[in-house]
């Protein structure tokens, strides 16, 4: 479903305030990868997001994702939820999270769930601009994805917003585009999913400068 011109206003002008985010809320910029880490563009319907995933301390979850990314399966895909501290009164854990997959209309094409990788082993924290697999039992996680607002222990392995306390399998972060996933954070919602979904145009490798 493509953007109507009011939600496109509406966002455009939602990020354009977050820009502007003190200095001790910025990344760093996508042209210095750390040691490991394979740099990404991620264009969306509202803005770019620039990752870098972590081959070296979460290599399954890392290289599950790059196996999407390379084979084109989040082009026309999503982003669908957006949780925030008004749209989840039933959990006595809260958190803020963004979270997107690949094109549900080809599905058949999604890769095997992957084994758990979790935080105790990766050593990577859920902190603010966490990118993150998302799952429902342990070892279940595939082509979900979800990016952290904030810092979430809850999420880390030991954490009680998975009541089997195994939390989730954290694999890279957001180097540039924090504004844009707070913008969709912000982004109307019927519950916790998007009223209209964000399209997700491309994913794709870029390389170091």
């Amino acid at each position: 479903m493509r953007l109507g011109r009011a939600l496109v206003t509406t966002i455009a002008a939602a990020i354009a305030m977050l820009t502007a985010a003190p200095a001790s809320a910025q990344h760093d910029e996508p042209s210095t990868p750390r040691d490991g880490e394979v740099l990404l563009l991620m264009r969306t319907d509202v803005g770019d997001l620039h990752l870098a995933v972590d081959t070296v301390r979460a290599p399954i979850t890392a290289g599950n994702f790059l196996r999407y990314v390379d084979r084109g399966l989040y082009t026309g895909g999503t982003f669908y939820r957006a949780v925030r501290p008004d749209n989840q009164p039933n959990d006595e854990v809260k958190i803020e999270v963004v979270q997107g997959g690949m094109d549900r209309a080809r599905g058949e094409q999604a890769l095997p769930p992957i084994p758990m990788e979790g935080t105790n082993v990766s050593g990577i924290r859920h902190i603010d601009g966490t990118l993150s697999m998302a799952r429902g039992g342990p070892n279940s996680g595939r082509a979900e994805f979800f990016i952290t607002i904030g810092d979430q222990p809850s999420l880390d392995e030991g954490g009680k917003r998975n009541p089997d306390g195994l939390g989730f399998a954290a694999f890279g972060r957001v180097v540039q585009g924090m504004d844009v996933v707070r913008a969709i954070q912000a982004a109307p919602t019927d519950g916790q999913y998007l009223t209209t979904r964000i399209g997700i145009l491309f994913v794709e490798r870029v390389a170091a400068h």
